[in-house]
């Protein structure tokens, strides 16, 4: 697979798939990933600071969702942090979940964001780039938004390193995961997209390729978990 290959989901399906599932998202990443996916967050929060310092003007958090990764973002920086996201009912739990956090929120599409060019001196991406029509086009939209030298953080689930740990949550994503996600959920079709997707999208590296495609500087990636997932960073030009 080259990073030309990958077509992404139909946009209308996916938001109104979010849409349905948006009432017990949160519980449901928590309880699925043993709640691990709460330390990557923390962690795409830490590499940010570690790119962009802990007070760059402001901080743009793409497919935001219920808004945890915004949250691990206010927690790590001192600046203002914007959330987008273009489906309804996730942003309506988020802004429950904000409270004190003082993180305004735009309902947007990530194809299409609404801001200048150069508006953010950085951006964050957490499980959204699989569900673009276009990733490329996301990727490209992330950098437009950069100033010169602004950091992009992207946090995707990617393709286990370890041999038998592979093998293992592979039995756990395609047959355990979909059926605890339908009891839960009631929706069997939106975590059965979940694996799907997932093994559709291109790996570490060639996603790693899709950035530098899109003009991303000083580009790298770190697996975490065994590769279930994977930070992935850049810049854009100065």
């Amino acid at each position: 697979m080259t990073e030309r290959d990958y077509s992404g989901p139909d946009s209308r399906r996916v938001q109104q798939m979010f849409a349905g599932i948006a009432h017990r998202y949160d519980f449901l990443n928590h309880f699925l990933s043993l709640s691990v996916d709460r330390r990557w967050r923390k962690l795409a929060a830490r590499k940010i600071r570690d790119l962009a310092g802990m007070s760059p003007a402001a901080c743009l958090d793409v497919c935001s969702g219920t808004g945890d990764l915004a949250i691990a973002l206010d927690r790590s920086l001192q600046t203002q942090i914007v959330a987008s996201d273009f489906c309804h009912p996730m942003l309506t739990r988020a802004n429950g979940k904000f409270g004190r956090h003082a993180i305004r929120v735009v309902e947007a599409d990530a194809l299409d964001l609404p801001f200048p060019n150069m508006s953010f001196d950085a951006v964050t991406m957490a499980f959204g780039v699989r569900n673009l029509q276009d990733p490329f086009r996301g990727l490209c939209e992330m950098r437009r938004i950069l100033k010169p030298g602004g950091a992009a953080v992207i946090l995707e689930f990617s393709k286990p390193v370890v041999p038998v740990f592979s093998q293992i949550f592979e039995v756990y994503f395609r047959t355990i995961l979909p059926f605890l996600g339908k009891m839960i959920s009631g929706d069997a079709a939106a975590y059965q997209y979940l694996p799907d997707s997932v093994r559709r999208f291109p790996d570490q590296e060639h996603l790693l390729q899709l950035m530098r495609r899109a003009e991303f500087l000083d580009t790298g990636y770190k697996n975490l978990s065994g590769g279930i997932a994977a930070l992935h960073w850049g810049r854009a030009a100065t």
